[in-house]
């Protein structure tokens, strides 16, 4: 597995382009991000926020966003879609991820905002953490979703995911994709700074 140094978590950012050809920035949350990302969940459409919280809430729970802005902890990151406006910064999108070094497994789920939806950033999000998840090793990346979120289930199978059923729960379906090689086209911050790591040191 390559490690992330925590106390720098700036040089794993990542920018990908929308469908528009618009600049998305992809980056660890960071603490002073707890209010715009509980903004953005409390924005989200009722049925969005259901399908990624698989449950109803009208925001993200204390908890749960206290895990999210904890980045590391249990071996578990976020991740912010961010864009510029003007000079603020405005959170479009989200992913949490955990690997588990032991099976090598890589699991995620992730949104995007109503209003940008349908503009590619859901399906750069998705390849973004496919490159993230490389970088760690991993060899399988996975996810489960209600069965009623078409939105996830298209953006999945167009990424090349298989279906399999979730077990102990009918209402779910669980996307699997195997990794069999490294990225080799845009590759993420995470994957160049491991690639970097294994160069041998000249004298």
């Amino acid at each position: 597995m390559q490690h992330l140094n925590l106390d720098d978590l700036g040089q794993y950012s990542d920018v990908v382009l929308s469908r528009s050809g618009a600049a998305v920035t992809v980056r660890f949350v960071e603490l002073h991000d707890a209010d715009a990302l509980q903004a953005y969940f409390r924005g989200l459409s009722v049925r969005s926020r259901y399908n990624r919280l698989m449950g109803a809430a009208s925001e993200l729970p204390a908890g749960q966003l206290d895990k999210f802005i904890h980045v590391g902890e249990a071996d578990s990151f976020s991740v912010v879609a961010t864009i510029s406006r003007d000079v603020s910064e405005t959170i479009v999108g989200e992913a949490r991820y955990a690997f588990d070094e032991a099976t090598s497994r890589f699991e995620l789920g992730l949104s995007v905002a109503d209003s940008m939806q349908g503009q590619g950033i859901g399906a750069a999000l998705l390849s973004n953490l496919e490159c993230r998840a490389a970088a760690l090793g991993a060899d399988q990346l996975f996810g489960d979703t209600l069965r009623s979120n078409e939105a996830m289930l298209a953006l999945a199978r167009k990424a090349g995911f298989t279906f399999a059923p979730t077990l102990g729960d009918w209402k779910q379906v669980r996307f699997v994709k195997q990794i069999d090689a490294a990225p080799t086209a845009n590759p993420c911050a995470v994957w160049r700074l491991a690639a970097q790591s294994l160069q041998p040191i000249l004298a």
